[in-house]
């Protein structure tokens, strides 16, 4: 996060894509960042269309137009008083998007989302979802429930980082560290161990697996317990928690509990299969979380 620089923040000048240019002001203004505020135009001709070359784009009066509808859309979060580099660009959604993100380059792209009506309904549609598999820096998703005042110290207080000990995770336990020094905020390292329990076990069964699993936990919370740096006592409040059952549904309950303003957590790169790209826990964790997620890929930024 200390390398936060450049931000993108899509729009669509909905009340949902204006909470998420609000939080990335406030990143901006905390990283001394600049942000791209850009809105994709797709110019659809009337049908019939006589030929491919009767479909053209935006007039230079068109233009103007959406240009200035932008600026009205994106006065609100001059207040954080950071640079807001307004873009309009025609075409294909997701690939102007990817495209802007890989030439700025961008460190972070925020996004917003419609939250619990389902990972296809973020606030740009299915746009988002895709946006999120494409990219290679860091996203920040922002559900309707977050609310960034300018009145706040820092973006975030209260962070959940989700460990699971793989590369990708441990990618985006480092950045939790450092938003956590940088913001002073109360950090929680999250292992979840997804393990079923089972009461229909004759009893000498059952204990023998009960036996395992305290020396399973042991193990893993000795483990998170060595990814806490000595030193983060000095900067921020690290707390390495152990968690058993779903591990989706875990992390949103701890972070509920908590009442945590942010989610980390690390997504492999990418590959063939949906679930390979993005995960089913980060999937539903992105679609029900009341506070913003942070995706980190291990690969690729």
């Amino acid at each position: 996060m200390r390398d936060i620089r450049t931000i993108l923040c899509p729009v669509d000048r909905s009340d949902i894509s204006q909470r998420a240019l609000m939080a990335a002001a406030a990143l901006a203004r905390w990283h001394d960042a600049r942000v791209r505020v850009m809105e994709v135009v797709s110019v659809l001709m009337p049908a019939p269309v006589v030929a491919p070359d009767a479909v053209k784009g935006l007039t230079m009066e068109m233009r103007r137009e959406v240009i200035a509808e932008l600026d009205r859309f994106a006065q609100p979060a001059r207040v954080f008083g950071v640079p807001l580099h307004l873009a309009v660009e025609e075409g294909d959604v997701v690939a102007r998007i990817v495209d802007e993100a890989a030439s700025l380059p961008a460190d972070l792209v925020v996004l917003g989302t419609h939250g619990r009506s389902g990972f296809e309904h973020f606030a740009l549609g299915s746009v988002a979802e895709k946006v999120l598999r494409r990219v290679k820096c860091p996203v920040l998703t922002v559900p309707p429930g977050t609310t960034v005042l300018p009145s706040d110290r820092a973006p975030f207080k209260r962070i959940v980082c989700a460990v699971d000990f793989s590369a990708a995770s441990l990618k985006g336990l480092e950045y939790a560290f450092s938003l956590a020094q940088e913001t002073d905020a109360e950090l929680y390292a999250v292992h979840v161990i997804d393990w079923p329990e089972d009461s229909s076990l004759p009893e000498p069964l059952a204990k023998a697996i009960a036996s395992t699993r305290r020396s399973w936990e042991e193990e893993k919370m000795r483990q998170l317990r060595l990814l806490v740096p000595e030193s983060a006592g000095t900067w921020c409040r690290p707390e390495p928690v152990l968690l058993a059952g779903s591990p989706a549904r875990e992390i949103l309950k701890f972070a509920a509990e908590r009442r945590a303003d942010l989610i980390i957590m690390g997504v492999h790169g990418r590959g063939a299969l949906d679930l390979a790209i993005f995960g089913s826990t980060t999937h539903t964790v992105v679609r029900e979380a009341t506070c913003a997620v942070l995706t980190v890929r291990s690969k690729g930024h």
